[in-house]
């Protein structure tokens, strides 16, 4: 689950931080973005038990209703939501319980806001046709959650306050773990039960050794590589990069020089948005135009073994 895009975020984030808090501890800074990756999967658990937690608070729902029609002589409630196929999967998928059993605590002490979001589900439309809707396949009943996960948990600023009071690993995690809850939704295949695969903390042991070596080479050749942007920054002001900039250029040349599979052209695409998630405003076309001269210079010099590949951020060539 953790991917290239989540690690290279980690990385600038700690790395600012480094040069920050004084304390320069290499071995420390490393243990701190191991574990912070490490929580970003924790936050990929959580949203996924944040399901099983509103269909236990719609079951109990249901049980109040049903209680209430049976002493009335009413009709009974519907039980197609509270007891949604997908869910009840979830509930019972081996992987969350395990993680579920080694937490101290999920969802049980935030009941308000779990009632309040159960409100809210039920009174979208979204919730309104599937209800409606006499189709009782599991297929319908995995896609209304992934409807619902889209429009009221992935852009829902309570739940992004609360879970800043979780963990404050969690502030900028959640854009990018929403992308995996919504791919874990649709790859659940009723046929695997309780034995349905989560995403694995990491895809292999590559990308944990690429977080490792990149902030390694970030940090310990840090001397080197702004000497590289010093050296190459004859058209711009360099001087007058905001120190985040700065951070971020180091960053991309480290994996310039560090991974040899690794274009040119991707390395600077995905550091020109960091810079503009990150930095000022005008930082994404500073740093496109800097690094892509900083690549060129490393080339033609000997110190990179790479080509470079046109970039999707370069304007495109005025025709003769």
């Amino acid at each position: 689950m953790i991917n290239r895009e989540l690690i290279r975020i980690k990385i600038v984030q700690l790395t600012y931080a480094y040069y920050q808090n004084g304390s320069k501890n290499m071995d420390g800074a490393e243990k701190e973005l191991l574990f912070s990756l490490s929580k970003a999967y924790d936050l990929y658990n959580y949203l996924l038990a944040l399901i099983v937690a509103i269909s236990r608070e719609e079951r109990h729902r249901v049980e109040i209703a049903t209680q209430r029609a049976e002493r009335e002589g009413k009709e009974l409630p519907l039980t197609k939501f509270a007891y949604n196929k997908f869910a009840v999967q979830l509930e019972e998928n081996k992987m969350l319980c395990e993680f579920a059993e080694s937490q101290k605590q999920m969802w049980e002490n935030d009941i308000e806001f779990i009632r309040k979001l159960c409100n809210q589900i039920e009174e979208s439309e979204v919730y309104q046709e599937y209800m409606a809707d006499a189709n009782d396949s599991y297929e319908a009943d995995r896609e209304v959650w992934r409807k619902l996960y889209k429009q009221l948990i992935q852009d829902n600023a309570e739940l992004e306050l609360l879970l800043e009071d979780k963990s404050l690993y969690w502030n900028d995690d959640k854009e990018v773990v929403d992308t995996f809850v919504l791919k874990t939704i649709k790859r659940f295949d009723p046929k695997n039960g309780a034995k349905q695969e989560l995403l694995p903390e990491y895809k292999d042991e590559e990308d944990k050794d690429f977080a490792r070596k990149l902030f390694r080479a970030t940090i310990l050749n840090a001397d080197t590589y702004q000497r590289y942007m010093s050296e190459t920054s004859r058209n711009w002001d360099f001087s007058r990069l905001a120190y985040m900039d700065v951070v971020i250029m180091q960053i991309a040349i480290a994996e310039m020089m560090t991974f040899p599979n690794i274009p040119v052209s991707v390395t600077i695409n995905e550091y020109v948005d960091l810079a503009k998630l990150y930095s000022t405003f005008k930082s994404g076309g500073y740093i496109n135009g800097m690094l892509d001269a900083i690549a060129r210079y490393l080339i033609a010099t000997g110190k990179m073994m790479k080509s470079m590949a046109p970039s999707p951020y370069d304007p495109p060539q005025e025709e003769n």
